[in-house]
């Protein structure tokens, strides 16, 4: 469960989005216990620094998984935060990532990876039903580990039609979605999107693509902008779920995510969409 302070620290970088009267009442705590962590210095500095560090080095290796903490630190140097070699060795050994690069030379040394074309070239809008599925995986910290998460998007309504939660993030956890797709949507000659990550290059994704008469799309190496719609949702369920709740259990986040998804799209309306959530405007389209 997080701490006061963390809670706390979580509202300090919301408030500017929302307003500190729903925030507090949403992670249930005392406004006034808010003020006072405020008053006294924001208790623990060395704590928040490294909470902030770790989500922007999260970040980082999400989307530049072959980064070592050498990389890592001058990332982190780039979005103006001063911090030495050894304390980013030190937060990415606690986090339990490294670079995959490293990994995939001990482990993986003669494995041949396979890469579509970028057919996607960042055209999100204006498709229509079933023409474009985008995919990625994001971590979902807990107490015990991290659990990940894979999604696929119709990007004619937004619509999150797939997902998947693992303890691992690996090829199978993409393939159980990429499964459950196919039982909900006709996916022939679909273009599916995805980043270049080791499991979306692997020989069994690219063959199992093609076999479903799918086109695949890959962005380009370490660009997260082309495979931008998927970030966003993984953006807003992050900052609107995953960072107010008060236990991180995993069954806990599982709960979070399945209410989160049916929350998207059924009720969460988007502008883009005439103000309607996903699944009513592809209703109402449909009418």
């Amino acid at each position: 469960m997080p701490t006061y302070p963390d809670c706390y620290q979580i509202i300090e970088e919301m408030k500017d989005r929302y307003p500190i009267t729903w925030l507090v009442e949403m992670a249930k705590i005392q406004r006034a216990g808010y003020y006072k962590w405020l008053k006294n210095g924001k208790v623990s500095l060395r704590k928040q620094d490294d909470i902030l560090l770790k989500e922007h080095i999260l970040t980082i290796h999400q989307t530049n998984k072959m980064y070592g903490y050498p990389r890592i630190k001058i990332a982190l140097r780039d979005k103006g935060f001063k911090v030495n070699h050894k304390k980013v060795y030190r937060l990415m050994s606690e986090l339990g990532i490294q670079s995959i690069i490293r990994k995939k030379r001990r482990v993986w040394k003669n494995r041949v990876s396979r890469t579509f074309d970028n057919v996607l070239e960042r055209q999100f809008k204006d498709r229509t039903e079933n023409e474009v599925f985008v995919t990625d995986i994001t971590y979902l910290p807990t107490k015990t580990g991290f659990l990940y998460l894979s999604a696929i998007q119709d990007l004619y309504n937004n619509e999150i039609v797939a997902w998947q939660i693992g303890k691992r993030n690996d090829l199978q956890l993409v393939m159980d979605t990429l499964s459950e797709l196919t039982t909900k949507r006709n996916v022939y000659r679909s273009i599916l999107h995805s980043d270049q990550g080791f499991q979306y290059t692997s020989i069994n994704y690219h063959q199992t693509v093609e076999q479903l008469g799918m086109i695949g799309s890959h962005s380009r190496k370490g660009n997260c902008h082309d495979n931008a719609c998927i970030e966003s949702f993984f953006s807003h369920f992050k900052s609107e779920c995953l960072y107010l709740l008060q236990d991180n259990s995993e069954v806990e986040i599982i709960q979070a995510v399945e209410q989160y998804i049916y929350f998207y799209n059924y009720k969460r309306f988007q502008k883009r969409l005439n103000h309607l959530a996903p699944i009513e405007y592809r209703h109402q389209m449909a009418a």
